[in-house]
């Protein structure tokens, strides 16, 4: 093709570009199974947002009796549930209407998937966000891997358990932003044997079914597929919209390295995503000036010695950014050098000092676009 093509963009593309600027934004979190933390991880961004000024409200959150999560509920605006009787029981299910007529900004919506009771307006869960995206609000919501469409039969295949919840391929199309919250096998299985996914009575079976290893590693394997495919997919729109020539470029990969313990773990994670995806990657470390080499304490300086190490062993090019604030040095590196997949760690502090002094992910996620995330919290985080 000529390079005339791909500079003169033709009308329906305008009109794309045009309907997305005035569109409500969508961001799906997606995680491998129940436990890994995606409700979490949406109230903990959606309180940094009320922070930075915007009309947050909780649509649907299922808590399931989880103290943490309970208590990040709590402190938000809940819009009451609608009451439906059916079949001598009354039931509970997100009030659609009432969100759109209370006009927030963004609204939380989890358990995507979910059948609505028969007489409601929709049918499913997803066509209510739909509806609310329609209405002008932006919509953060949650769900498992195993509930998308197209991966009903390979879930099956693998579990033994057929998804009857599921969500078309098309709704995850039209997310701005999908992330995906992981956590290794064994401290998910470990969180279940604690009573933080199950009720006690249901462990045992779980471990032996749903929970066993091979299957909750092929789940992790097709969320993190998923998620680089739909990345890609949108890249490869985004730049025939703006008229630019498709480039081939190879998967990258960026590890958030840091000289705490806790980025040994993300650079193992980083090495196997990297191997998946046949990628090149980096462990970038953002040297800030209370970090630089006359002033970084004796300990974080040997661990981030050790943290280097590990990254080159695995095969990772270690890149040292000096930058005033992390988030801006991440953020300008992963513009600069293309990157198409990130892996940040949760961060160990609380949720208050986050709100009160800002967070490097929320600040990536909202500035960088083009690029897949995945959140990886610390083994021994508590949720």
């Amino acid at each position: 093709m000529n390079r005339e093509t791909y500079t003169r963009p033709d009308a329906e593309a305008l009109l794309a570009k045009l309907n997305e600027s005035e569109r409500a934004r969508l961001r799906v979190y997606i995680g491998a199974a129940p436990g890994v933390g995606k409700t979490y991880q949406m109230l903990e961004d959606a309180h940094l947002l009320r922070k930075q000024g915007y009309d947050v409200v909780v649509g649907f959150v299922e808590t399931y009796g989880r103290e943490d999560t309970e208590a990040c509920v709590a402190d938000l605006s809940v819009i009451p549930r609608r009451k439906t009787p059916y079949r001598n029981v009354v039931l509970e299910e997100m009030d659609t209407d009432a969100i759109i007529a209370r006009k927030p900004e963004i609204c939380l919506v989890d358990e995507l998937a979910h059948t609505n009771v028969p007489g409601s307006k929709n049918k499913k869960r997803y066509e209510d966000v739909l509806d609310l995206l329609d209405a002008g609000v932006h919509v953060m919501t949650a769900v498992n891997i195993q509930h998308l469409e197209s991966l009903n039969d390979a879930v099956a295949l693998s579990s033994g358990v057929r998804v009857r919840e599921t969500v078309p391929d098309s709704f995850l199309k039209r997310a701005d932003e999908v992330v995906n919250v992981d956590v290794t096998v064994e401290e998910l299985r470990s969180r279940l044997r604690m009573g933080k996914i199950y009720k006690p009575e249901k462990i045992e079976q779980a471990l032996t079914n749903f929970f066993r290893k091979g299957n909750l590693s092929t789940l992790r394997e097709l969320a993190l597929r998923s998620v680089a495919e739909e990345v890609s997919s949108k890249a490869a729109l985004y730049r025939e919209r703006e008229g630019l020539e498709p480039a081939a470029i190879p998967e990258k990969v960026m590890v958030c390295m840091s000289s705490n313990q806790t980025a040994k773990q993300l650079l193992r994670a980083g090495s196997r995503i990297a191997g998946r995806l046949g990628a090149v990657w980096y462990a970038v470390y953002v040297e800030t000036p209370r970090e630089n080499s006359s002033r970084i304490e004796p300990y974080n300086a040997r661990q981030l010695a050790d943290n280097i190490a590990l990254a080159e062993e695995l095969g990772a090019t270690v890149v040292r950014v000096k930058s005033k604030r992390a988030a801006d040095g991440l953020i300008e590196f992963a513009r600069r050098e293309g990157i198409t997949h990130v892996i940040f760690g949760q961060p160990a502090r609380s949720r208050w000092d986050i709100l009160l002094h800002g967070s490097v992910l929320n600040r990536f996620l909202t500035e960088v676009r083009g690029a897949a995330v995945q959140i990886i919290p610390a083994e021994e985080r508590n949720l």
